[in-house]
């Protein structure tokens, strides 16, 4: 990290002449268990990652907001005035990744930031400069990496004061509203509130958290990220797709949100939806409930208890949900043969990463294991690299 917080100091003075006001970062993050149950009002448990995004800042003597990234170098500063961001949301024109921060700013201007939210006709501008090594398109969540970096910073710049739950929901509202992409609040929670060597439990209907120690140190184990290479976007229309489904499925059987249904409930869901739906339904039910067993098998057993539950988990995913992807099937299985105690996918699905737990002396040889099956499937190589389960956002040290 020292490294990469004085290049991108060093490239924000090439930049704009001036020295930054200061160094804001917020790590990615894998979910352990807990997919696409955070729309639904359910339960997830993921972790912050030591991968992170660093966002350089410095203020401004007038109302423009300008963004730019060491990932499209090329590209020239992104901007827009900052009360005309309401323009910028409705166009919906400007770079992929430019609108991330540019909907951060935004959403802190919105009602979800509470009374206490920027006047945005008030604040100064900004220039932020962002650099990461969080892989984009990996399911590991740079978009909230780069969202909460951003958020913190301007949290203190502006002297919002606001706390680490409601600059979650900022970056949710970004994500949702500027964005485009219908997600829940799971990967800013993780982003902002994660701690060395535990995982954020998340009640995402009432945003209780829960810190809860996973212990992967203690027991020697890692988590294995085996990144595919299959690029995913949240803001398509496969996402789109199940969270509809979920939205359907909820209203046919008379809840609020699939919160509201259990596994006993199922066998009268069957009877009342069509066949994709239920099946739909029944991954989010069943997925609930694995998450509170592998909190309760982390507090009473430890961490090498829970392998099972990660394999169900991607089961249903593959067969109930169906957002799983060959490749990533493939990493699961190979991982599980190869001494994974569990292994599954990650993220929103349809491409990105699978994670496995696996005992620190196999590690090598589950790398091998699936560098060697994706070569006998014609696939091109995963990037496979271990995780710790990390710090979230934060103000970087001054030089």
């Amino acid at each position: 990290m020292s490294d990469m917080r004085d290049d991108v100091r060093e490239l924000f003075r090439a930049l704009t002449g001036r020295e930054v006001d200061g160094l804001w970062s917020a790590p990615g993050r894998v979910n352990l268990i807990g997919e696409h149950t955070d729309y639904n009002g359910g339960f997830v448990l993921p972790f912050a990652i030591d991968r992170r995004t660093v966002a350089a800042v410095g203020v401004r003597d007038d109302d423009r907001i300008r963004v730019a990234s060491t990932f499209a170098p090329d590209e020239p500063w992104i901007e827009s005035s900052l009360p005309d961001l309401d323009a910028v949301r409705a166009a919906g024109d400007e770079g992929d990744w430019a609108r991330y921060p540019l909907g951060i700013a935004w959403a802190l201007g919105q009602d979800v930031a509470g009374p206490r939210g920027a006047d945005l006709r008030a604040v100064p501008g900004v220039d932020i400069l962002i650099d990461s090594t969080v892989p984009s398109g990996a399911g590991l969540s740079s978009s909230a990496a780069i969202e909460c970096a951003v958020a913190v910073a301007l949290n203190d710049l502006w002297r919002l004061g606001l706390d680490r739950p409601a600059l979650a929901k900022a970056g949710q509202r970004s994500e949702n509203d500027f964005v485009g992409a219908p997600t829940g609040i799971l990967d800013q929670s993780a982003s902002m509130l994660g701690r060395r060597d535990h995982a954020v439990f998340l009640d995402c209907r009432s945003l209780q958290v829960e810190i809860v120690p996973l212990g992967f140190e203690q027991a020697g184990l890692s988590v294995l990220v085996i990144d595919t290479g299959q690029a995913h976007e949240h803001a398509n229309g496969d996402y789109r797709d199940r969270r509809e489904a979920c939205e359907r499925g909820a209203r046919e059987l008379g809840v609020v949100a699939l919160r509201d249904v259990g596994v006993g409930d199922l066998d009268r869901a069957r009877s009342v939806l069509d066949d994709v739906t239920f099946r739909r339904v029944r991954h989010v039910v069943t997925e609930d409930a694995r998450v509170l067993e592998t909190v309760r098998l982390l507090r009473e057993e430890g961490p090498r208890s829970i392998g099972a539950a990660l394999d169900a988990s991607h089961a249903s995913m593959r067969d109930d949900f169906e957002i799983t992807t060959p490749q990533l099937d493939l990493a699961v299985e190979t991982a599980r043969d190869a001494g994974a105690l569990g292994a599954r996918m990650t993220g929103g699905g349809f491409g990105g990463s699978a994670i496995a737990l696996v005992p620190d002396e196999l590690l090598s040889q589950v790398r091998v294991a699936v560098d060697g099956a994706f070569a006998e499937h014609g696939y091109g190589q995963p990037d496979a690299f271990v995780v710790r389960p990390s710090d979230g956002a934060t103000r970087e040290p001054d030089a």
